[in-house]
């Protein structure tokens, strides 16, 4: 053959021969002690190679020298066979080794290049100075270092500058990794071999110098510190290609210096030859399918596809694997080589399994893992191994593994590992892969992967060493660290990773997800070949190239140590541990999460996934480890957990991260402990509910609900006690401490409430259970406080630690110091808590970078963690040099909650796993209360109770994301705080504390002040206006007459009547759907100060009709509002926030409207039944109390004066009977009468007033007081005579009153001497009717002597006034005013001594109350009101209802004005009116008087009057002393002149204002002074002038005309409070995204902690600062977000658009859309569709041509509004929706979105809910979420329970869209921007 053989001339081709047979021979035995395939070679000869001798490779020859240092020539490297591809490269290399030129050899990852370089040096017996660059290393690494010595700092050469003075050969691997401009320093060194060093000394060409040397002297050129650069210095490095890899591509200039080569990884046909030698049990096809497979994937097809390299090099460790296992599935061995399901997406696992079944590999389903590890043993004949036994099929395997230097331990026998089967299963693969390779395990957090790892160290009998790695984290943190000897010196101490390798332990490398490549690189020759060069020039060598170094050498281990070589012990593994990749991110997203798994990480390790836990095996788990845990509740727990663990939707996936298997073995730990928790309670904390963005919180929620968890509400604990050490919170008690440091107690001034008792209980119960605890919260809902207090109960000593920004790793632990130049280091409070049991307090948790806090990590789980000066903290006692952690040493985080407005790291989110989790909240509104109480002991409680309101509606809205601030306790307590000091500061001004941060954003102050109004904080208002109703005096009162009570002997005057029992017969109980409203009460008084308190509306339909309302007497005043058609209770709480809704039609029948006109009355009982009422209806007679139905015949009327003594009174119009209901004793009385009855007044419990019915006479009729069934007592009718009072002109008989209303109790008797303007004690009664204003009746009627009747006569009879068509009535002329009026609307108000009755507009004199000039407001009616103690008569407008029933007539019969009337408390009334609209009104002239005095303070006494400043001196000659002045006796206005009292005020005298006046006067004359308003306001002319040229910039700049102008305002208006938040949050997320980084190895800025000793030795670059960083090169662009907004513009919008206006909404919504993210191009590229019965696919906005200005946006709503006034029906919903998806999922961006605004009326178009589910889902690289526009009855509602949670919203109100969007953008895009 004429090919050349290139030969090594070493041993013949015969040798090559024999060495393969006996290798045949020896088959696996040698293949056991290396691990690379060149040590698998048997060597046969290896004599030493003397000088002189000459190495050949083809015809080149290369003539060695004798090495200087021979132990630094590399070994065992050679094998005997080369691989033809391998020796042209040698020849290569050699090549330009004769010419002198540096070499680069570029490739794919691996060993392979390393590898060649190094036989080439074997080969040519150079000694070689390696370096591993990382993106750590810096110029002094390569050039000099200096340290230390005896208090003086020398240089010392590093590796480039030994390997060019002494000879050796330069080995740079990682070219890529380095940062840019470190390599630029060996340029010159490369190109003209020469170079200045920092301390002095210059190197200089070998040639130069020898020219220089025939001129000079040694001598000479040494003191000009000239060096030579030997002629045999090379450099080979060795790099990755960077534009197909990751890292920094090379420089030109140094590019330019080297030679090239391309090391690709070996040919098929020598690689499959390597491979069948390695695997001889397995079938050669096997072999040849796996390398193909290999191939495949390295090609430049797969790479294009995304698909990162095969490790091809990994192929000898499978084999090795398959060779012990035959059996084992092709498949299963690819995944540990090639982990395709982690690393890649959809595409990539279709695309790798078609590859596996093209070569017939996808056999994971036909054959069975190995399913455990039967034993383990200590191996008999080689120690350091052990032989393990697996279980794999049917068949058991014997085979031998690397072992610790421990006793193994048999496997199961753990107490605290319980085995299932799929992690015995994955223990024993690992066994397989660890008899070849390090291993690394793939799972999520809390999955176990640390427990496994430690299960599997401890079945093989090895130590453990856990390193946690952190995303800071250096190369020198990882190898070795510097520190300072006693005496100085600097040193350098070897990382916890190098003691480990030597003393052959097992490396367990926790988070190699977090660490950056470029540090993790450093390892990889570690990890292929076992060898490691350190920073001080210490080598770790192999074992077997540490033996064979010593045999050939014959050096003794002494001298190899003062060389500094050392083995690396043989059976030293590396077990990584990593959190899955996140397939798709991009290598620099914020969040840590990266594709961290690249084809360098890949030639590294053998893969492992942990797979979650089966449900069956998670329950076993629980069980076993938590013995006492009820098992429902664990059943439930688990059911819930996997429900959402199984859907694809990322909320419910990312809900379900926070419940992994640690999370849920904590919940059950507690379920144990205290069996009656509440399981909900438990997934709400694990998940921290309360702050989930509001999609994410609704998935849960359904997701409970689904899975059947309740709710179940705890009970609040009973406060703390103490008792003999003991301290108890609620139902957990604890022993109280004893501290060794008193004064690390924490002591805080705390006042109890019972929500955070509850937190505390919780945390109490916790911290029992062991564990360390995580408080999140708003900023100022008290979480120091609760802990501080906690610690201070348990008298536990605290360290506190607050975090920031700039927090690193040193300073959680310790900050290092010089002292006389030795470093030393301070324990941080975390150590010296650890020492010393104290709880170790974190604060601010979320501020500090997630990848330091991560380090916590380590500390609560295995209590390990290694401190920078090299003492480790570990949890049992060890060896020397550790701390051992305190048995009482606990950690109580503090952090904001996660998200916007707070903008810190996500704690929760990366470590909430391993702290028990409680979202601290503001207290409840009465726990609130409770606590501003004990603040603010002084300040009236009405002021406390509006604070605690508006705050809760602000906190509220802040939950919602109205608004982004959360207003918190802390702010209430310091307005309190004020106000206790201040008390006459005005409310309104000391909210102001608060506020004024939020009152340059104009939309943020708008809905302050709303909601401060509505609760009464009148901010804004001014103390002078208050607009309360005019007075007009009354009449003078008359006598006009008496009654008399006739008792004589004749019987026609004195009736007996008698009475039977009969028990009632109840039916029912009938079960009412009670509803309830959030009320949106309105305080009334908040910018003036009226009658009115509050008001608001009842959410009633328009139909109803209200008949009538009634307050229950008691502390808190409840209103009964009944309605009729259909009949429906309403109850409120007159300062509640909730209205409670009955309907009755199951209780009255159904009514036909307009055929029966149900008419209800509603009576309250009183104790023992509060809380319950009857309701009576008159044409149908029915009452139900809140349990029984009561059924009458007739018509009757119900008298209810008496409800709250819990009996009623019913009877007839012209009946003769009375009725009387005991609602207790539950029975009947009737009492029959000789008279027909018009009406009956109780105006006493035993005395009542009948009208009989056509006389209009009245009798009075007395009954015993306890009437009994047994002597069914007699009743006695009196009659009653009226008489006029005598008056002159013959006195003609008195007309006859009937009277409206009697009180049926007596005025006061102040009250009735003020009203009759005499001294008076006397039984009395008020009485109104139509013809007065108010009767007294004087003696009435407990006296039988006449009574006198005292009246307030009217002008005008109200009946003889006509009703001119009013109010509703105005809308049907002429409607018949059918019969009476069934309400009369008067009322008394005997404590305030007044009567008030609402009537008409038409009947009010408004001529006297308004001024001519001033038209009478709008008033749905006036309340008259009499005050009989002022004598004065008060008109007061009730304001029009929004809405009116259409029913007008059947409104007319009900009250003859628009509302109705009833008394409230003493000193006031409530009026509903037709609309539904409640308003509570004060009359009483006390109660008016007293809120005035309180408002006009919650204002503030700002009264105009300048403020002074008086300074007082002790020696005042400037002012004479001040003076009271004289005081003028005529009381004239003094101004100025120093003597005068009282007046605008002199100099030093008191006044009005003087300069040094001690106090103020007020004589009582106006003061002349221009307001402080009138001073600060801008002249109107000026605000104008500004507004018009504002707008017509406007218009100018995009030509729009007026008219379209305001239109599009119309729009914009509606959502710019949606748009501002969503503004202000894309804000806050860009700035977020910009924050700065530290860049180290700065010449200036702050001095980096970690280069402190670097400092010390004179380094220039030891700081650090803060800067851009650039993003690290090689990673994808940061892709805009991609949304699209789906409109629906079908006819249906056009048509429905007048009902609920949904056109207009949706048209909004897609304003909003387009205004929010205006200049946000580069971060969302958006475009909206629209959808309708013409297609799905009609375009609104292109992605391209984004609206810029308000032009194009009304343009684009205008197309809206006509496509749908134009366009055909139908409906395309569902197609628009799957076209979008689709077309989405194809463009390249960060996260796709598809909003879709519909009114789908699915059912209407036969579309199941089912199915439109599945298209929302149907892609989940697309998030698609659906806006329902709420159609007809609760079809929406059905429609939202079957799409999936958190996908799909309903806006019942079409003004719930723009807040609906907003919430997807908060909680979905912005999430992850």
């Amino acid at each position: 053959s004429g090919r050349m053989h290139y030969q090594l001339l070493r041993g013949g081709t015969t040798a090559a021969v024999a060495a393969r047979r006996v290798r045949n021979i020896l088959g696996s035995v040698l293949g056991r002690d290396g691990w690379m395939w060149r040590f698998h070679e048997v060597k046969l000869t290896h004599p030493l190679l003397l000088a002189g001798d000459t190495v050949t490779i083809g015809e080149i020859s290369y003539k060695l020298k004798t090495p200087q240092n021979p132990e630094l020539v590399p070994l065992k490297y050679l094998s005997d066979s080369v691989p033809q591809t391998v020796a042209q490269h040698l020849r290569w290399i050699m090549q330009k080794d004769l010419l002198g030129q540096d070499v680069f050899l570029i490739g794919p990852p691996g060993p392979l290049r390393r590898s060649i370089a190094m036989q080439y040096l074997e080969l040519t017996r150079r000694e070689v100075e390696y370096v591993a660059l990382s993106r750590d290393t810096t110029e002094t690494d390569l050039k000099q270092r200096r340290e230390i010595r005896s208090g003086t700092a020398f240089y010392i050469d590093q590796c480039a500058v030994r390997a060019a003075t002494q000879g050796r050969v330069l080995v740079l691997e990682g070219l890529e990794k380095a940062e840019r401009n470190v390599l630029p320093v060996l340029n010159n060194l490369l190109e003209n071999r020469e170079m200045q060093l920092e301390d002095g000394r210059f190197l200089m060409s070998a040639e130069r110098y020898d020219k220089l040397l025939q001129e000079h002297t040694k001598e000479e050129l040494d003191s000009w510190k000239i060096v030579r650069v030997s002629e045999d210095f090379r450099v080979i490095a060795l790099g990755l290609p960077v534009p197909k890899y990751k890292g920094n591509p090379l420089d030109p200039p140094l590019r330019s210096r080297f030679q090239a080569r391309d090391i690709y990884y070996l040919p098929f046909k020598d690689q499959l030859e390597l491979l069948y030698s390695v695997g001889p049990n397995v079938a050669a096809e096997r072999v040849s399918q796996l390398l193909s497979l290999a191939t495949t994937l390295c090609s430049q097809e797969s790479s294009s596809l995304g698909l990162p390299d095969f490790p091809v090099d990994n192929l000898v460790a499978a084999l090795h694997v398959l060779n012990t296992f035959p059996m084992l599935s092709s498949q299963q061995l690819v995944q540990r080589l090639y982990p395709y399901k982690s690393i890649l997406g959809k595409d990539g696992h279709t695309a790798v399994e078609s590859v596996l079944s093209r070569f017939e590999l996808l056999d994971g389903r036909r054959q069975a893992a190995p399913s455990n590890v039967l034993s383990v043993s200590s191996s008999s004949d080689r120690d350091g191994h052990a032989d393990v036994t697996v279980q794999a099929a049917d068949k058991k395997i014997t085979f031998q593994v690397p072992a610790g230097d421990k006793e193994p331990r048999p496997p199961n026998s753990s107490a605290t590992f319980i085995n299932t089967p799929s992690h015995s299963q994955l223990l024993a693969e690992m066994m397989q892969s660890h008899m070849v390779k390090d291993l690394c395990l793939i799972g999520a957090k809390g999955c176990g992967k640390s427990v496994i790892a430690r299960e599997f160290a401890e079945m093989l009998g090895y130590s453990i060493e856990p390193v946690m790695l952190y995303q800071d984290m250096t190369a020198r943190d990882l190898l070795q660290q510097r520190y300072t000897l006693p005496n100085g010196d600097t040193a350098w101490r070897p990382s916890p990773l190098v003691t480990a390798a030597m003393e052959g332990k097992l490396l367990i490398l926790d988070g190699i997800h977090r660490v950056n490549l470029g540090t993790l690189a450093v390892l990889s020759r570690l990890l292929h070949d076992r060898e490691l060069d350190l920073y001080d020039g210490t080598r770790l060598l192999r074992w077997d190239r540490y033996q064979a170094l010593k045999e050939q050498l014959q050096f003794s281990d002494q001298q190899l140590q003062e060389r500094s070589i050392f083995p690396i012990h043989p059976s030293f593994r590396v077990l990584a541990l990593a959190e899955p990749p996140v397939v798709g991110a991009s290598s620099s997203s914020s969040r840590g999460q990266q594709q961290w798994l690249g084809p360098e990480l890949l030639t590294m390790f053998l893969y492992h996934s942990v797979s979650p836990l089966a449900k069956a095996e998670e329950t076993g788990l629980i069980q076993g480890l938590v013995p006492g845990v009820p098992e429902e509740a664990a059943e439930q727990l688990l059911h819930l957990t996997h429900s959402l663990r199984q859907t694809n939707d990322p909320t419910a996936q990312s809900l379900a991260s926070s419940l992994s298997t640690r999370q849920l073995l904590r919940i059950c730990r507690r379920l144990s402990q205290y069996p009656d928790e509440s399981i909900s309670h438990a997934v709400n904390k694990a998940c921290l509910s309360r702050f989930l963005p509001s999609l994410a919180r609704a998935s849960l929620e359904k997701t409970l609900s689904n899975c059947s968890i309740q709710d179940s509400h705890p009970l609040l604990p009973d406060l703390k006690n103490y008792y003999d050490g003991v301290l108890t919170i609620g139902k957990v008690s604890a022993p109280v401490y004893n501290p060794d440091h008193k004064t690390k107690v924490p002591d805080v001034l705390f006042y109890d409430n019972p929500q955070h008792m509850m937190v505390m209980e919780d945390m109490l119960k916790d911290f029992l259970l062991g564990e360390h605890l995580l408080l999140v919260g708003n900023q100022g809902v008290g979480k120091n406080k609760i802990v501080d207090r906690f610690l201070h109960l348990l008298n536990r000593p605290r360290e506190y630690l607050q975090l920031h920004r700039d927090t690193t790793v040193q300073t959680l632990t310790l900050q290092p110091s010089v002292r006389d130049g030795i470093i030393t280091y301070e324990d941080s409070p975390l150590v010296k808590a650890v020492k010393h049991g104290h709880v170790l307090v974190i604060d601010e948790a979320d501020k500090a970078p997630t990848n330091v806090t991560c380090i916590l990590k380590t500390l609560v789980e295995s209590g390990e963690m290694i401190l920078a000066d090299g003492r480790r903290i570990i949890s049992a006692n060890g060896r020397a040099n550790v701390i051992v952690m305190h048995p009482d040493f606990r950690m109580l985080v503090l952090a904001n909650r996660p998200g916007f407005p707070f903008l810190g790291n996500d704690f929760f989110g990366a470590l909430g796993d391993i702290f028990s989790c409680h979202a601290v909240d503001n207290p409840k509104p009465q726990a609130e209360l409770a606590m501003l109480k004990q603040y603010g002991p002084d300040v009236p409680e009405a002021t406390l109770q509006k604070l605690v309101g508006a705050f809760g509606e602000l906190r509220s809205m802040a939950d919602q994301g109205t608004i982004t601030y959360p207003y918190s306790t802390r702010e209430v307590v310091n307005i309190v705080k004020h106000l206790q000091k201040f008390p006459n500061e005005g409310l309104a001004n000391v909210v102001r504390n608060v506020f004024d941060f939020d009152s340059y954003n104009k939309d943020a102050r708008d809905v302050l002040i709303e909601a401060l109004h509505k609760h009464g904080i009148p901010i804004g208002a001014k103390p002078t206006s208050v607009n309360l109703a005019k007075e007009l005096p009354l009449p003078e009162v008359r006598m006009t007459g008496y009654w008399t009570l006739n008792q004589g002997g004749n019987a026609r005057r004195k009736l007996l009547c008698p009475t039977e029992t009969r028990p009632i017969d109840v039916k029912g109980p009938a079960f009412l759907r009670v509803q309830s409203y959030p009320s949106s009460r309105q305080e009334s008084r908040t910018l003036s100060f009226s009658e009115e308190k509050a008001h608001w509306q009842i959410p009633m339909n328009e139909v109803n009709i209200i008949c009538d309302v009634v307050s229950s007497d008691g502390t808190e005043h409840t209103l009964y509002v009944a309605m009729c058609n259909p009949v429906t209770l309403y109850s409120m709480k007159e300062r509640g926030d909730k209205i409670q809704c009955m309907e009755l039609y199951d209780v009255f029948p159904r009514t036909i409207s307009g055929v029966w006109q149900p008419f209800v009355t509603v009576a309250p009982l009183g104790s023992p039944l509060d809380g319950q009422v009857v309701l009576h209806e008159e044409q149908v007679r029915t009452r139900c109390t809140f349990y029984m139905t009561v059924c009458l015949q007739g018509g009757h009327k119900m008298c209810r004066d008496f409800s709250k003594k819990n009996w009623l009174l019913f009877y007839k119009e012209d009946g003769n009977q009375l009725e009387v209901l005991d609602v207790l004793e539950g029975r009947i009385h009737s009492i029959s009468l000789p008279i027909n009855l018009k009406s009956v007044f109780l105006v006493a419990e035993d005395r009542w007033l009948l009208l009989e019915s056509n006389t209009n006479k009245k009798f009075l009729l007395t009954k015993p007081m306890h009437m009994t069934a047994e002597d069914s007592g007699v009743c006695q009718l009196h009659s009653i005579g009226e008489d006029p009072a005598s008056s002159g002109h013959g006195a003609a008989s008195a007309e006859v009153v009937v009277p409206q209303m009697l009180s049926n109790e007596q005025l006061p008797n102040e009250n009735l001497s003020a009203a009759l303007e005499q001294k008076i004690v006397s039984p009395n009664r008020v009485l109104a009717d139509t013809s007065c204003f108010a009767q007294i009746i004087v003696g009435f009627p407990d006296l039988m002597s006449p009574n006198e009747v005292y009246s307030f006569k009217r002008p005008v009879d109200l009946s003889a006034m006509k009703s001119s068509e009013s109010g509703s009535h105005a809308f049907f002329r002429g409607a018949l005013r059918s019969g009476s009026v069934k309400r009369e609307n008067c009322v008394s108000l005997l404590s305030a001594n007044q009567v008030v009755r609402a009537i008409p507009p038409t009947k009010v004199p408004l001529r006297d109350i308004y001024p001519k000039d001033v038209t009478p407001p709008m008033a749905a009616a006036y309340l008259e009101v009499t005050d009989l103690t002022s004598k004065k008569l008060k008109y007061i407008p009730v304001p029009r209802s929004m809405s009116v029933s259409p029913y007008t007539n059947w409104l007319s019969k009900v009250s003859d004005c628009d509302v109705l009337l009833a008394a409230l408390g003493s000193g006031g009334v409530v009026t509903v009116d037709m609309g539904g609209y409640v308003r509570l009104w004060e009359t009483g002239l006390d109660a008016l008087q007293r809120s005035l005095m309180e408002w006009r303070n919650m204002i503030g006494s700002e009264d105009g009057r300048p403020v002074q400043i008086t300074i007082q001196r002790d020696s005042g000659l400037d002012v004479s002393a001040p003076k009271h002045g004289k005081i003028d006796a005529s009381n004239a206005p003094h101004v100025g002149g120093n003597q005068w009292a009282g007046g605008t005020g002199g100099r030093d005298t008191a006044g009005l204002g003087g300069k040094g006046g001690p106090y103020r006067l007020d004589a009582g004359h106006k003061v002349y002074q221009v307001s402080q308003a009138e001073k600060d306001a801008v002249p109107e002319e000026v605000r104008r002038a500004a507004r018009e040229m504002f707008l017509q910039a406007v218009l100018k700049e995009i030509d729009m005309s007026e008219h379209d102008a305001s239109t599009y305002q119309g729009f914009s208006s509606a959502v710019r409070r949606q748009v501002q938040s969503l503004r202000i949050i894309l804000d806050s997320l860009q700035a977020k995204g910009k924050e700065r980084q530290w860049l180290k190895n700065q010449a200036m800025g702050e001095l980096d902690d970690a280069k402190i000793i670097d400092g010390l030795t004179g380094e220039k670059t030891i700081y650090k600062r803060r800067g851009e960083l650039d993003p690290e090169p090689g990673s994808p662009q940061q892709k805009p977000k991609r949304l699209r907004v789906l409109a629906d513009v079908s006819g249906s919008m056009y048509r429905f658009n007048g009902v609920d206006g949904r056109l207009e909404r949706s048209m909004e919504a897609v304003c909003m859309v387009m205004e929010a993210l205006e200049s946000y191009e580069h971060k969302f590229k958006y475009d909206i569709v629209g959808h309708s019965g013409d297609g799905y696919d009609i375009e609104l906005v292109p992605a391209d041509k984004m609206p810029k200005n308000d032009k194009q946006r009304l343009k684009v709503l205008k197309t809206m509004h006509a496509h749908a006034q134009f366009c055909m029906s139908g409906d395309y919903t569902l197609e628009a929706t799957k076209a979008s998806i689709k077309e989405l999922a194809q463009e390249e961006a960060d996260e796709h979105f598809v909003v879709v605004l519909s009114d789908a009326n699915l059912e209407r178009y036969g579309i199941r809910p089912e199915r439109f589910a599945q298209v929302l889902t149907s892609d989940p690289q697309v998030n698609a979420f659906a806006i329902f526009i709420g159609s007809l009855g609760d079809q929406a509602e059905r429609l939202q329970k079957t799409l999936p949670a958190g996908r799909s919203f309903v806006a019942m109100d079409t003004k719930q869209i723009p807040q609906i969007l907003q919430q997807i953008f908060t909680s979905t895009m912005l999430s992850s921007a």
